[in-house]
């Protein structure tokens, strides 16, 4: 899902960069943009030839452009979306890449402290372990972002990093492809990432994470553990539910400590409660009668991989998978909202006063915590799940 990376670019904002007059220039002539490039990498101490043999040829890709504009969020429900991404097949390869890569992905947990299986749930959702990489020009791809003027800010650094990665042997800019927001590789990293959390996991002395799968797994352990991954902890813990909760405690936010939720009645299925003294929040991404997880601080580093709740949660499901957990119990959802009743009901909140963001059909964290207010308000079970009875209710 190479979407997914640009989900996160908002937190590679710089307020040096942002107070250089020559680094927010964008739009105009390619050509004199490019030289303004060029100019700025040489000051950064890159050799004027390998900005040159990094930038020939670089044009605007209309395509990119187009991607940009038209990004959107999926509008499945996590049931539909978490069976398609978490399927048998990519759960067999997904064994089989851990037998496969043993000594690399106990490596990366050793040096890293980061799981096997969390590192691989993401190398499949990215890219099906390697398998679907993109195939838009990386340099192309990042000039056009570069010089559109919507968001130079945050794209014209990732420029610069990938002249420094042409510096180091590490991408040739004529051939490279990728993603078409400027990932690059099995686990879709962005320039300057790749070049703050590169590992040579092959002992080449290159750091090539499109085609090495050790560098890859490696890279891509370390990059999790400056999100701030937590070693020793887990991520995501499947629950069984009691008829009785106070669901408005429930939802991303409203952590309390796992033993609290144990003491009221919330049971892992696993039996392990050793995480107590956590904190945990309770999600349910279909409501009360769907599948009901505990996040732990750990689930944090997936909103920072991908800000979609459904992404992260099929992500860390994944991983759950992946390290032996059994298939969560689907339960017996309510039936949810069609596209024309999530907007009727988004309209409705919003007119009540309630800020659910752009009104679009998609069930995101403004419009769930507007839901979940509504419901009590109401009287309803408040698990932050719409409905057709609180869209007739409202």
């Amino acid at each position: 899902m190479p979407i997914a990376r640009n989900l996160i670019l908002s937190a590679l904002l710089s307020t040096a960069f942002a107070s250089s007059a020559l680094a927010q220039s964008c739009g105009g002539d390619l050509g004199a943009f490019l030289e303004g490039v060029k100019a700025e990498a040489v000051a950064k101490g890159i050799p004027a030839e390998v900005a040159d043999r990094a930038l020939s040829g670089a044009r605007i890709d209309p395509k990119v452009l187009s991607r940009d504009r038209a990004q959107g969020v999926f509008k499945q429900t996590f049931l539909e979306f978490s069976q398609r991404t978490v399927s048998q097949a990519r759960l067999d390869i997904g064994r089989q890449k851990l037998k496969q890569y043993a000594d690399v992905f106990a490596r990366a947990e050793q040096e890293f402290g980061v799981p096997p299986g969390v590192i691989a749930a993401f190398w499949a959702m990215e890219t099906d372990f390697g398998a679907v990489q993109g195939d838009f020009s990386t340099r192309n791809a990042l000039v056009t972002l570069a010089h559109d003027c919507r968001r130079p800010e945050l794209f014209r650094p990732q420029l610069l990093a990938l002249i420094e990665m042409v510096q180091h042997g590490d991408l040739d800019p004529a051939t490279s492809t990728g993603a078409w927001a400027g990932e690059i590789g099995q686990v879709q990293m962005l320039p300057e990432d790749i070049i703050a959390y590169g590992v040579d996991g092959d002992g080449d002395g290159h750091v090539n994470v499109k085609q090495s799968s050790p560098d890859a797994i490696l890279t891509a352990a370390k990059f999790i553990q400056s999100l701030g991954f937590r070693a020793g902890e887990p991520w995501i813990q499947e629950v069984t539910l009691p008829a009785d909760l106070p669901w408005e405690k429930s939802g991303l936010g409203n952590e309390v400590p796992a033993s609290e939720w144990f003491a009221m009645g919330v049971t892992p299925r696993d039996g392990d409660t050793t995480s107590g003294a956590l904190p945990a929040a309770l999600v349910l991404p279909q409501g009360r009668n769907g599948p009901a997880f505990l996040t732990y601080p750990n689930f944090n580093i997936y909103l920072e991989w991908n800000q979609s709740f459904i992404y992260t949660t099929s992500a860390a499901y994944f991983a759950t998978r992946l390290m032996g957990a059994p298939a969560y119990q689907k339960g017996n959802p309510d039936t949810g909202l069609d596209d024309a009743g999530m907007r009727a009901l988004q309209t409705k909140l919003q007119s009540v006063g309630h800020d659910v963001g752009k009104v679009d059909g998609i069930l995101g964290s403004g419009t769930r915590r507007a839901v979940q207010k509504e419901q009590a308000r109401l009287g309803l079970p408040a698990d932050g799940w719409p409905t057709q009875e609180l869209l007739q209710a409202l």
